[in-house]
């Protein structure tokens, strides 16, 4: 069976020429599962020739526009190109009311979709199985300043989540956007065949010093906020100084990693 993540977004929330927003297709055996709609998501999905059947399931870890704002012309596009599959989408609760909303005011009711669209809440540290898949979301505190902020005023939990995937004796984590690297302990209280981590949100040296040692097969690192990518040799060489022992990578849009 095949184990592989399409980094199909691997830009942080600046708008680039040459860096998309956040995107990963993972293919576990003959289950693909999809992390996040940052934008163009339809037209990259396009470009490789999905079939607008092969996405089993999407996973969306918070409702930043950078991690969400694709998800609508996505949906359209499945609609357009013929998607007969149902289609579960698990989103943070405070999200499913107002995009069920938007998806109303884009004109894409559920009478006219080719498809079932479903949306389910997640809930942390409660895990959802698709097609034999193993998906376990867990709270972030990558919101926790926002919430701070602005809770009061417009309510809402404020939820934000990284993801541990589990198939066929394979581990993967998934950082999504965190808010500190402490996040990521829940992911890796057992080795991990695989680790997407963000650095947009604190320094290198804080997510390599924290990574150093840990059980992991290899590191995929994406999200680089502007700083890090523009001197990305630099960026490189820090991790190949603080992270001798643990393989590791820096990709590139449409870059697909097996594992």
């Amino acid at each position: 069976m095949r184990f592989s993540v399409r980094c199909f977004g691997t830009g942080d929330g600046v708008s680039s020429a040459e860096r998309n927003h956040a995107a990963f297709l993972y293919r576990l055996g003959k289950t693909r599962l999809l992390i996040d709609c940052g934008e163009p998501i339809d037209g990259s999905c396009k470009a490789v020739g999905l079939s607008p059947d092969a996405i089993d399931s999407i996973f969306i870890s918070h409702l930043h526009s950078d991690h969400a704002g694709g998800f609508f012309m996505l949906m359209q596009g499945f609609w357009l190109a013929g998607r007969g599959k149902d289609l579960p989408v698990f989103l943070p609760l405070d999200a499913i009311k107002p995009m069920r909303q938007m998806l109303n005011t884009f004109f894409l009711f559920d009478e006219v979709l080719s498809f079932r669209l479903r949306l389910f809440p997640l809930k942390n540290t409660k895990p959802v199985t698709v097609n034999g898949v193993r998906v376990t979301p867990f709270r972030t505190t990558h919101l926790e300043a926002s919430r701070e902020q602005f809770q009061r005023k417009y309510g809402g939990d404020f939820a934000a989540y990284c993801f541990l995937i589990e198939s066929s004796g394979r581990r993967v984590g998934h950082s999504s956007d965190l808010g500190r690297p402490e996040d990521l302990e829940p992911l890796l209280e057992k080795p991990l065949d695989l680790l997407v981590c963000e650095i947009a949100h604190f320094s290198p040296e804080q997510i390599f010093g924290y990574l150093k040692g840990r059980d992991i097969k290899r590191v995929v690192f994406v999200h680089l906020a502007r700083p890090h990518w523009e001197n990305l040799t630099r960026t490189r060489r820090l991790a190949a100084k603080m992270l001798p022992e643990l393989p590791h990578t820096f990709v590139r849009d449409f870059e697909e990693i097996s594992f």
